[in-house]
């Protein structure tokens, strides 16, 4: 039996990004699936370790072959094919205007939260010793810097 790629030449790097992606879900779950084993099998068992590290192995390798069979199927692949095609016609930004962009959300941030603190000052210095909470009856206990 031979496997094929379904397009070989075509969506290489979204391909590959996907069965990264999907690997590195996969460490993750078979990391945990690791601890637990680890954890929880008892100390007595004299087959601990084996079992700790061929259980996570091999569902490692179980959604490999998962991953690499659904990458290849007809649907999927078309579409990763469409998604880099896609990215390729995208204009992105030079790093000129990136730099630019976020230096103006940075400062816009800093002076928006001035102003918060400059406002919040005040106010909390007006109530004084407090300001009645409504519908309670309580009172909020101020600052009293005025």
């Amino acid at each position: 039996m031979t496997v094929r790629l379904y397009k070989p030449g075509q969506g290489r790097y979204v391909r590959l990004g996907t069965a990264g992606g999907a690997g590195v879900v996969a460490l993750v779950i078979c990391y945990y699936l690791w601890t637990l084993l680890i954890q929880y099998l008892p100390e007595a068992f004299t087959g601990r370790v084996y079992v700790a590290y061929a259980v996570p192995a091999l569902l490692f390798a179980a959604l490999g072959l998962l991953v690499a069979k659904y990458l290849n199927d007809r649907r999927v692949a078309d579409f990763l094919i469409a998604t880099e095609s896609e990215m390729k016609k995208v204009s992105w930004s030079s790093k000129a205007e990136v730099l630019g962009s976020t230096m103006v959300v940075i400062v816009t941030v800093i002076i928006l939260a001035a102003f918060i603190f400059v406002v919040d000052f005040l106010a909390s210095g007006t109530l004084g010793d407090g300001c009645r909470i409504p519908f309670t009856g309580l009172r909020a206990p101020g600052l009293g810097l005025w």
